[in-house]
């Protein structure tokens, strides 16, 4: 009988917490990918970069290295982000589902904090793929704050909603106190 309860207040959470867990799979398969290919990966950034060389970097090679290890950095980033904050997000929502049974406020928080996750960790990714092609990092971020201001903001939203969502718990006194 206890189980189905707690089955209904993961069952409500069930899009966040999926959510979370895409981001968390997302971040393993980047490292796997990496493990697997990482040579390959820097080819293609190399390629990317060389292929305007002329255009993007005035024909300065060392300004085309610095942009492709910098994209390299932003592989790593979408692949700690995307674990990190995916981790972050499955346990606020456990917690969310411990607290009760979830509430508006509570499905929000989770669902942005697991697709915030998601995307967040992919904004890395992105930018760093886009990088060499555009002459530097610093384009493709601007060119990807599409993406990365409301992934980072519905993270912070998720936090914040949890964080409300708790200090209700703790404090509001309970029915027939």
């Amino acid at each position: 009988m206890e189980n189905d309860f707690a089955r209904e207040r993961l069952r409500a959470l069930a899009p966040g917490i999926l959510l979370a867990f895409a981001s968390i799979a997302f971040g393993f398969g980047l490292g796997i990918t990496f493990g697997a290919a990482e040579d390959d990966l820097k080819d293609h950034l190399h390629a990317s970069a060389e292929a305007v060389l002329e255009s993007a970097y005035a024909g300065d090679e060392s300004k085309a290295r610095a942009v492709v290890s910098k994209s390299w950095t932003y592989f790593k980033r979408a692949h700690l982000h995307a674990n990190a904050l995916g981790t972050t997000a499955l346990a606020a929502s456990l917690l969310l589902a411990l607290l009760g049974t979830p509430g508006t406020l509570a499905r929000l928080s989770s669902f942005g904090f697991g697709a915030g996750a998601l995307f967040y960790g992919a904004y890395w990714l992105f930018a760093g793929l886009m990088a060499p092609g555009l002459g530097g990092t610093s384009a493709a971020k601007e060119s990807l704050e599409w993406l990365a201001i409301p992934s980072s903001g519905a993270c912070v939203l998720g936090l914040v909603g949890t964080l409300i969502c708790l200090i209700r718990a703790i404090f509001q006194p309970q029915r027939g106190e």
